[in-house]
């Protein structure tokens, strides 16, 4: 039984009992309510898996099992799936009623945590049932992890350099070669010297990592079919594809298009009160990684002068934007306060449509790299995944 994903709407069966849990490193409190929001148990065991077994195994069939996200969730999440009947990992953002109430410890979280999810007002979390998933995500994550660290490391040696009135790039600073001229143009100290040798040294250790964790990301992502067929989509590359692959794992879960926009961080949020005004603005609680990825991919696809397409017998160049035979709508500018959406659908940022396939075969950069338009198929990962086996 795989992690069930709920909206937290679902009736609960009078005879259920609910488990929630709070977890830390050290200790686990569980708290068992019934239906009717009666609590029957609260007890306190070590963060073990045989701990939260024996425990758990105690409570009468049916048993659904409720935590909050956090680093433990998906470890406790895959480990005790086959014990209960339902585990639901959910948003502690939306907990307020744990998070601002006055009194607050962890028995008193546990029953809160209990009567949120039995009355219906939590947000799950979506977790990879296997575990070759999770450890690509994990991966994929640390990729964007260590990338950020070398740029922070590449802005501190910028920033050391500006103290002393030396202004430039990293560009100027990453290969070694370079910076015995840059350090001539410093005061001779021995101590500055010193501290931006250490900063180098991480630096370039920093580098490393990023470039070996690239190369092991693009091998691990030539194995999926889902990913080598979004790749050959312009504007994608191993990075995007795996990144998108990672943190949406699967399509089918979100209700329809738009909550997929919104969760990639390019959709629109509504916000009005009363007789007001309607406003609309972009979600402040996005992935990061997962909008910089998708920004990025369209804005790469848009500078894209000509796409070539690879069945063609004829010439035939498709200017900007119509990139591989879908056609980008991009809004005139972005929301105004106080502005109301127009016509279609407003959970979109930008509309796609398909154009009809056109043969030939041109320049730009789709064909530079011997990939050209995408046809059809190949744009199967994004919606047709049944027929590639994506679930």
């Amino acid at each position: 039984m795989g992690i069930r994903i709920l909206d937290g709407k679902e009736a609960l069966m009078k005879a259920v009992s609910i488990v929630a849990l709070d977890t830390h490193c050290a200790t686990t409190e569980i708290g068992v309510m019934t239906a009717c929001g009666r609590m029957t148990r609260r007890e306190r065991c070590p963060t073990t898996i045989p701990d939260l077994v024996e425990k758990i195994k105690k409570v009468s069939r049916p048993r659904e099992v409720i935590l909050e996200e956090g680093p433990l969730a998906d470890w406790i999440g895959r480990e005790l799936k086959e014990y209960v009947d339902r585990i639901t990992i959910c948003d502690p953002r939306r907990n307020h009623l744990i998070a601002k109430d006055s009194d607050k410890d962890d028995p008193i979280d546990v029953e809160k945590l209990a009567q949120l999810y039995r009355g219906g007002y939590i947000k799950a979390v979506h977790h990879p049932d296997s575990l070759e998933r999770v450890v690509f995500k994990r991966h994929v994550a640390l990729y964007h992890d260590s990338v950020r660290q070398r740029v922070r490391l590449a802005n501190r040696l910028g920033a050391e350099f500006r103290h002393y009135g030396v202004f430039l790039s990293e560009s100027q600073f990453a290969e070694a070669t370079k910076r015995r001229e840059l350090l001539e143009r410093l005061p001779k100290h021995a101590v500055i010297r010193s501290d931006l040798q250490c900063l180098f040294k991480s630096y370039d250790a920093m580098v490393e990592r990023v470039t070996t964790m690239k190369r092991s990301l693009v091998q691990m992502s030539k194995k999926e079919p889902q990913i080598v067929r979004f790749h050959a989509l312009p504007g994608i590359k191993w990075i995007r594809a795996s990144t998108f692959f990672a943190y949406v794992d699967t399509p089918w879960r979100f209700k329809s298009k738009s909550a997929l926009w919104k969760y990639l961080g390019i959709g629109l949020e509504r916000w009005k009160s009363g007789a007001g005004p309607e406003r609309v603005r972009l979600p402040r609680q996005v992935n990061h990684s997962l909008k910089s990825m998708i920004l990025g991919a369209a804005k790469h696809a848009l500078s894209l002068e000509r796409v070539g397409n690879r069945f063609g017998e004829e010439p035939f160049c498709r200017p900007v934007p119509e990139v591989a035979g879908w056609r980008i709508d991009a809004p005139p500018g972005p929301p105004q306060r106080g502005s109301k959406p127009s016509g279609g659908d407003v959970g979109h940022v930008e509309k796609w449509r398909r154009l009809p396939a056109r043969g030939g075969r041109c320049g730009g950069e789709g064909a530079r790299r011997g990939r050209g338009a995408v046809d059809e198929g190949s744009l199967g990962f994004a919606w047709a995944a049944e027929s590639h086996g994506w679930h």
